[in-house]
């Protein structure tokens, strides 16, 4: 039974808006179960939630082939919030205009409320973060203004009979002083919530609904030691024991010491039923000469494929496949309930004729923060749920050129060494992710005596909500030069450490 049906619910209408995720998320904060679909959902499929946010769009809602919604949204008798944009469709379906604003606002405003309604009892006046050119410039029939900022008279509206608001701003960021207590009265005051949504109770219903579902079926795990495929195998294995297999593809391009921690935690200390393949070897003789990045993630994505139906055909007859897919792969994906093996991320593309049933996917429900929770009330090793976010082709694609043993083992040790001095400097929880790339740049040095020519260590820090976009992190210079000075005295071969502070856009977050 799909976790809405479980739980009372609100529904995220997506718009295009960069923040439809940070949403959601920000609503299961507040205890709320929230799930998003796009916004020509259906109004009649909408009739079973407590509550209906609008999210914000990149567009103006008063140009040909706008996304809009139906007039029928606002009359199912249940209670609306737009955001931004979200608010601009709410007053255009419902006749009132929305025109270019006089002054357009972008960034952290001050902004005046209105005490008395039920959206924002208990909000001051205070800074709001605004991102918008239009404006509602004439209120639908029924709505009154009930906030207002120097630039925008109407950022905010109502119509309190009918519980639908509008706010030009964003309550969803923290940039929004109270725009927790915001979501809150929306949630608890406007759609009469109570809360029911607790990650306590989730381990135990989940394991109860897998052993149901499951039985004596035998289960196939692509387990790669990230946070997704781990908490996914270890509820999966509480529910049914040495019926779930896992196969761990260790290629050679793993962190250091990363594939037997994972053997170590998972097959020694659960016991769980684990095939570790070493095919390091294999992997960089593919390898061999290649330096284009799309060819080594081809390389590496097709000899994935290869291991895994060789090893799973050893296995004989499996029933299920279990994944770590999260909520936000099937957001992104815009795909409803799989039925059958599909190409994904988590497991490297498996193709759909390698003959299971269907598949397991127990996380499909949870946002990553979600996932991480579940994960420590699992027992997971905090290393391995709080593991830094990594690419599918590994270290492949943070060597820039050829892939050699030698090299990948100087990665290895110098990543091995940034995040030894970040966790030392206690930061490895306030950074969204940081690694150290072998840029394929030589540059020459001295050692000891003598002249020295070596390879060139960029390290990258950057912070993000949502790796659209991603700032680079000031870390303390301290940190970066005990961390050059580990680097360039303890990896033979490498001269020079840079730091690389290029945000996203315009950079990427890796370098290939």
């Amino acid at each position: 039974m799909p976790t809405s049906q479980k739980h009372e619910a609100v529904v995220v209408l997506d718009f295009g808006g960069q923040y439809a995720q940070l949403i959601a998320r920000r609503v299961r904060d507040l205890n709320v179960y929230c799930e998003i679909k796009p916004f020509h959902t259906p109004a009649a499929e909408l009739r079973r939630y407590k509550g209906v946010i609008f999210t914000g769009g990149p567009g103006s809602v008063y140009v040909q082939d706008a996304p809009l919604c139906g007039s029928e949204v606002f009359q199912l008798g249940v209670p609306v919030l737009g955001i931004c944009y979200g608010a601009q469709v709410m007053a255009q379906v419902l006749g009132g205009k929305v025109s270019p604003a006089g002054a357009p606002e972008f960034g952290k405003t001050a902004t005046e409320f209105d005490s008395g309604s039920p959206l924002f009892s208990q909000v001051p006046s205070s800074a709001t973060w605004m991102s918008h050119n239009d404006a509602v410039s004439r209120l639908p029939e029924g709505f009154a203004a009930c906030a207002h900022s120097a630039g925008c008279p109407v950022a905010a509206m109502e119509n309190r009979e009918k519980s639908l608001y509008g706010v030009q701003f964003h309550p969803e960021v923290a940039h929004t002083e109270y725009g927790s207590q915001i979501l809150r009265n929306f949630l608890y005051t406007v759609c009469g919530c109570a809360g029911d949504w607790e990650m306590g109770s989730f381990t135990k219903d989940t394991v109860e609904a897998l052993r149901e579902r499951i039985g004596d079926k035998k289960v196939l795990c692509a387990l790669s030691g990230g946070v997704d495929s781990s908490v996914a195998a270890m509820l999966v294995h509480r529910a049914i024991g040495k019926n779930l297999t896992c196969i761990f593809v260790d290629h050679g391009l793993l962190r250091k010491d990363e594939g037997n921690l994972v053997e170590k935690v998972f097959k020694r200390e659960f016991d769980m039923n684990i095939i570790r393949v070493n095919a390091g070897e294999r992997f960089l003789g593919k390898l061999a000469g290649v330096a284009d990045p799309e060819r080594k993630r081809k390389i590496i994505g097709e000899e994935f494929i290869r291991v895994f139906e060789e090893e799973s055909a050893k296995l004989g007859k499996m029933d299920l496949l279990c994944q770590g897919t999260i909520y936000p792969d099937v957001v992104e994906s815009g795909t409803g309930q799989a039925a059958v093996i599909k190409s994904h991320h988590n497991v490297g593309g498996l193709p759909e004729d390698i003959g299971f049933e269907g598949l397991v996917e127990p996380l499909r429900d949870l946002f990553k923060d979600e996932v991480r929770r579940v994960g420590l009330e699992l027992g997971i090793p905090e290393e391995l749920v709080w593991r830094q976010p990594f690419p599918g082709p590994g270290l492949a694609v943070r060597i820039i050129g050829e892939v050699t043993p030698n090299r990948v083992h100087t990665l290895q040790e110098a990543d091995a060494i940034f995040r030894e001095e970040i966790a030392n400097c206690g930061l490895e929880r306030e950074i969204g992710q940081y690694f150290a790339v072998l840029t394929g740049a030589k540059s020459v040095g001295v050692m000891g005596d003598g002249r020295s020519y070596g390879e060139t260590i960029a390290l990258r820090a950057v912070n993000t909500t949502d790796f659209m976009t991603a700032d680079w992190v000031h870390l303390p210079y301290e940190l970066l030069g005990a961390a050059a000075n580990r680097i360039v005295n303890e990896v033979p071969g490498v001269t020079r450490v840079v730091y690389d502070i290029t945000s996203k856009p315009p950079a990427t977050i890796e370098w290939e």
